[in-house]
């Protein structure tokens, strides 16, 4: 989703800071993008965020846009779960938002800029042996409420909530199952619209809501699950 998302952004000539683990896979999509730079590191680290924003201001001046995507699964029940994935998986999924926040808001706020944040259907569905997760995206949502009554006017803060996505972390979530491939294709089954959501629907939505078209929206979890919420 996070690599739709850069996609769709760089195509309407956005300049990118792009960030992730994997050193091959990010400097392989920064060459595609033109304009665009990738740091390699981990997002649960302060001064790996730090350098994101300073990245961008070295290099583009400015900081308009934050798009907050990193995230893993953690997957095990509370019993079995050990400290240490639970600790990474809160990490990744959300004390990285509130680091990368932390360094970008200041400069952000002189340009009327917008943070989105992909939280998921998990902070409102649970799922078996996924606390660390549901947790995770559920304080996402919560963070992102917050900082939008925080530095309203100057800043729009949103959330977007995916359901299932024909993703990677999809099938790696489905091991939580006994039966991957049958959990996967339930969940097909189970969305309105009968079928899996593809990265590039998510990043259509987040180029909506940082857009001036999106300019009254703030304070807002919208989900995009094809309906699966409601089924």
């Amino acid at each position: 989703m996070g690599k739709a998302i850069a996609q769709s952004f760089a195509a309407e000539g956005a300049k990118l800071i792009l960030s992730g683990r994997d050193q091959e896979r990010g400097e392989k999509l920064s060459d595609q993008l033109s304009g665009s730079i990738f740091i390699v590191g981990d997002v649960g680290e302060a001064s790996y965020n730090e350098s994101l924003v300073d990245a961008a201001l070295e290099n583009f001046g400015a900081v308009d846009i934050l798009s907050l995507n990193a995230g893993i699964l953690g997957l095990g029940n509370v019993v079995d779960l050990s400290e240490s994935l639970w600790n990474q998986t809160i990490s990744t999924n959300l004390s990285s938002i509130y680091l990368l926040a932390k360094f970008a808001i200041p400069h952000l706020k002189k340009q009327s800029g917008t943070i989105l944040i992909n939280s998921s259907i998990a902070a409102f569905k649970s799922f078996p042996n996924h606390p660390a997760y549901c947790a995770s995206k559920a304080g996402a949502v919560a963070l992102m409420k917050q900082m939008a009554v925080e530095y309203a006017p100057e800043i729009r803060v949103n959330a977007i909530c995916p359901g299932p996505v024909d993703t990677p972390l999809l099938w790696k979530s489905a091991k939580a199952f006994d039966n991957p491939e049958e959990a996967v294709a339930d969940a097909e089954k189970s969305t309105l619209l009968k079928r899996l959501g593809q990265p590039k629907d998510i990043a259509n939505l987040a180029l909506f809501l940082v857009s001036e078209e999106a300019s009254w929206i703030t304070g807002t979890a919208m989900t995009i699950d094809g309906g699966i919420l409601n089924a």
